[in-house]
């Protein structure tokens, strides 16, 4: 596999008055350390008890019950942070904030215009909608689900349950009945609060119905909010105007939300965190390594049942506002919305940003974006190409912040550090207090190799736990089972020798030829020079007996055909930027790539269905962002191994040539 190369272009570097003035910088110096990002990291990883003292006391973390210490028991899991402290994840959000200060900026499909909530707005109706739930007999460590989309009433919704101590879940209201029944089902909820519906790309959704089957099917109170009629709440819910909001004080690991797997490799994992670990990582991504301040007006797209939703409550627990879009990101729409709102932090996905490259789009033709200082990507790997094209298309150069870290934290990994420079197709260094490494199979730390990423030392936001796993066996067996005692998070890392990575895709979904590993993430780079290819996915099945069966998914372009020129370019490509032994077996078209909501390829479960899997078996169809995409790769695995059994292909099998798999190709 390949990594980093040791000369990358620098393509950002933040001013000497842009690292002194930073809140990461005034940290630093707060500690007795200089303003060498690997010095304050070093010392993070190396003292925990130190580092996450300083930072809940820096950070300004309000305690109704002091901790005893930042560290009980060390080991993971089952990690002990700030033992016998007890706080409120909401008092920290409404603390000490202007009630005539914009809190939330809003645009839906449902509705004209960009729409705007004050602080007082924000408190008053997560008053209203507290009192309803207490009403509801909602109190602490009850579980409030959500079937809402991305609007300020699924926040003050979300900031009422904790203030109550009850426990949040959210999915979106795109996913399907089944795949939401099997998330909630699991936690039994007491109450649903569910949209009648919303609107995508112009067309009204109605989800009412699927609401009401869903709080049916799990035996939670069905409790409505009229998007798409306007009608808001249903009548009788919501408290008097004049609700007081009060805060349950809790302990630091009292659950304050489940989030869940995608279900791409079986059914989804109901994942707890605890109050205080949340609060606590969300403020120093925040504030340190994010260095959003009091007038950053802060927008990550994303819907309710991806983390980022969650992560973008963290701009309120500071003076900064947030921005919300509920609706079809276009090429366009999201541009549009940065000089609507006056964005200073634009975060969005990979994929997207690839999609604006590939697209020719020009982000500053007729808008004025100059309050926009930060574009941030996450999701998967953002590739090189891309970096290029952000830097080409903003002369005025914006900090671009490529993060990784996922729904089991609720942080980054690594990404984001506001004093160091950007180096091309490279993420940041580590974030503050997380030992991030890159491991060999034996064990061994690797830099300038890639391994596998690992977390050698607990992380305040780590799980507190799975639901309905009182072992903690499943918990193990998810991160631990690699290297005991050693969180594993199953990518490809290599870490430079200046302290940045390169992610190179999932570690389960490496493609072995011959004894040469790769990401795909490196074969989906490659095809990058092949301006045809739109979208990819690449599988590698097990065959007896050989190197294995090596799939190539393909999305076109409009009006291109994969022909034998086509695909001699396309193999050229993989061949000279990957390497001969990864040459696709087969190269098969088709309308569009199986993904979840939140825009990961659904590389793991695509390969057991060309193991001979069923689709239903490997995968929620409810939690993809395309479901009907699934049907054509179970067309492609019937075409292409029609004597396939479960696990293998036989021996001397030859699958059939590809056959015309994409709508616009079928006679």
């Amino acid at each position: 596999m390949t990594g980093g190369a040791a000369g990358a272009t620098v393509l950002w570097r933040p001013s000497r008055a842009a690292v002194r003035d930073s809140a990461l910088s005034r940290f630093a110096r707060a500690t007795g350390h200089g303003e060498d990002y690997h010095d304050l990291w070093t010392w993070s990883v190396t003292d925990l008890e130190g580092f996450w003292t300083a930072a809940a006391e820096f950070l300004g973390v309000r305690w109704h019950t002091g901790p005893r210490c930042a560290l009980g028991s060390r080991a993971m899991p089952g990690t002990e942070w700030f033992p016998g402290g007890r706080l409120s994840f909401a008092e920290h959000v409404f603390a000490d904030r202007d009630p005539g200060k914009v809190a939330v900026r809003y645009a839906s499909e449902a509705y004209p215009g960009v729409r705007a909530w004050t602080w007082a707005d924000l408190r008053r109706e997560t008053a209203r909608i507290r009192a309803g739930l207490r009403d509801a007999g909602i109190g602490r460590g009850d579980r409030v689900a959500a079937y809402l989309p991305n609007l300020p009433q699924t926040l003050a919704a979300f900031l009422a349950t904790a203030s109550l101590g009850a426990v949040w879940s959210a999915a979106a209201p795109e996913f399907g009945a089944g795949a939401v029944v099997d998330r909630f089902a699991q936690i039994e909820p007491a109450v649903l609060l569910a949209v009648d519906g919303y609107r995508h790309k112009g067309k009204a959704m109605d989800r009412d119905a699927e609401g009401r089957d869903i709080a049916r099917r799990i035996g939670a109170r069905y409790v409505r909010l009229g998007h798409l009629d306007g009608s808001g709440w249903e009548d009788g819910f919501l408290g008097a105007e004049d609700s007081e909001l009060a805060y349950e004080a809790v302990a630091f690991d009292h659950p304050l939300w489940v989030l869940y797997s995608s279900g791409t490799t079986g059914p989804p994992k109901a994942i707890v965190h605890g109050h205080g670990g949340v609060l606590l990582e969300l403020l120093k991504t925040t504030v340190l390594q994010l260095g959003i301040g009091p007038l950053d007006r802060v927008f990550w797209h994303t819907t309710t049942g991806w983390v980022m939703w969650n992560i973008l409550v963290g701009p309120l627990l500071t003076d900064a506002s947030v921005v919300l879009y509920d609706g079809h990101p276009g090429h366009e729409v999201l541009w549009d919305l940065a000089e609507q709102t006056g964005m200073t932090v634009l975060g969005t996905s990979a994929a997207w940003l690839a999609s604006c490259r590939r697209n020719g789009v020009r982000p500053l033709d007729g808008r004025d974006l100059s309050a926009l200082r930060v574009i941030g990507s996450t999701g998967s790997p953002l590739a090189p190409e891309c970096y290029d094209w952000v830097y080409a298309a903003f002369p005025t150069k914006p900090w671009l912040v490529s993060l990784s870290g996922g729904t089991d934290v609720v942080t980054p990994f690594l990404g984001a550090v506001p004093t160091v420079p950007v180096y091309r197709g490279e993420l940041g260094p580590p974030a503050l207090g997380v030992d991030l490494r890159s491991y060999a199979p034996d064990g061994r730390p690797l830099v300038g190799e890639v391994g596998e990423m690992v977390v050698a030392q607990p992380v305040p936001s780590m799980p507190i736990g799975f639901w309905n796993d009182p072992t903690g066996e499943r918990l193990r067996g998810a991160y631990f089972s690699g290297f005991p005692g050693v969180w594993t998070h199953g990518d490809w890392l290599l870490l430079t020798e200046r302290h940045t990575g390169v992610i190179s895709g999932r570690s389960d979904a490496t493609i072995n030829r011959g004894g040469v590993r790769m990401g795909t993430g490196e074969i989906y780079r490659a095809l990058l020079t092949v301006s045809e290819v739109q979208d990819a996915l690449a599988v590698d099945v097990p065959r007896p007996g050989t190197h294995g069966w090596l799939v190539l998914f393909t999305v076109l372009s409009a009006g291109s055909v994969l022909d034998d020129a086509l695909r001699s370019r396309i193999t050229a490509a993989i061949r000279t930027g990957c390497s001969p032994r990864h040459v696709p077996d087969e190269i098969v078209p088709l309308d569009e790539i199986p993904r979840t909501a939140s825009g990961k390829k659904l590389e793991v479960p695509v390969k057991r269905i060309l193991m001979g899997a069923a689709p239903d078996s490997v995968v929620s169809r409810g939690s993809l962002a395309n479901p009907p995409s699934l049907d054509a790769i179970r067309r492609a695995a019937a075409h292409l191994i029609p004597t396939a059994r479960e696990g293998t292909l036989p021996p001397g099998t030859r699958p059939a040539p590809a056959c015309p798999l994409r709508e616009k190709e079928k006679s």
